[in-house]
């Protein structure tokens, strides 16, 4: 059977979940993932939600206490954001195959212990045609929603 856009998607965007866990060696409660593209900028980042605490992926040992630590170091984090932006482009190129308009913006939330995903694409031009915006304050500020949602 011939592979469609969704199969290509889905195994994507599977990855990238996989990766995300590896690096909290699937220890969290829920991941929360951030995909960006406007031309010529793709953007991605990852937080987790970990025994309850809402953290950046630099502060995951915050979480867990002293009877677990987590190798945060700057390339174990780079080689996280790297995969991710090969999985980005990679969703592009599929996107671009297959017809499909490419995302602005792809907000996925993994549910560690239901092992469910759940995806929010936006198409609109978000930051690349404001002046001052940029995808990090996007991430922030997303960030910052379900950190305050969470308590």
């Amino acid at each position: 059977m011939q592979k469609v856009f969704e199969d290509y998607l889905t195994e994507l965007q599977a990855d990238i979940v996989a990766i995300c866990l590896e690096y909290v060696e699937n220890q969290a409660d829920d991941i929360y993932i951030y995909c960006s593209y406007e031309p010529e900028i793709y953007a991605f980042d990852v937080f987790y939600k970990i025994n309850g605490k809402v953290v950046l992926k630099n502060n995951v040992n915050d979480a867990v206490g002293k009877e677990k630590f987590y190798d945060t170091s700057e390339v174990r984090q780079e080689a996280v954001l790297d995969i991710g932006i090969k999985n980005l482009e990679e969703i592009h190129k599929k996107c671009i195959e297959f017809g499909r308009e490419m995302p602005t913006e792809i907000k996925l939330h993994y549910n560690v212990k239901q092992n469910s995903l759940k995806g929010h694409y936006r198409y609109d031009l978000i930051y690349s045609n404001d002046d001052e915006l940029l995808p990090d304050d996007i991430f922030d500020q997303w960030y910052e929603e379900v950190k305050k949602d969470s308590q």
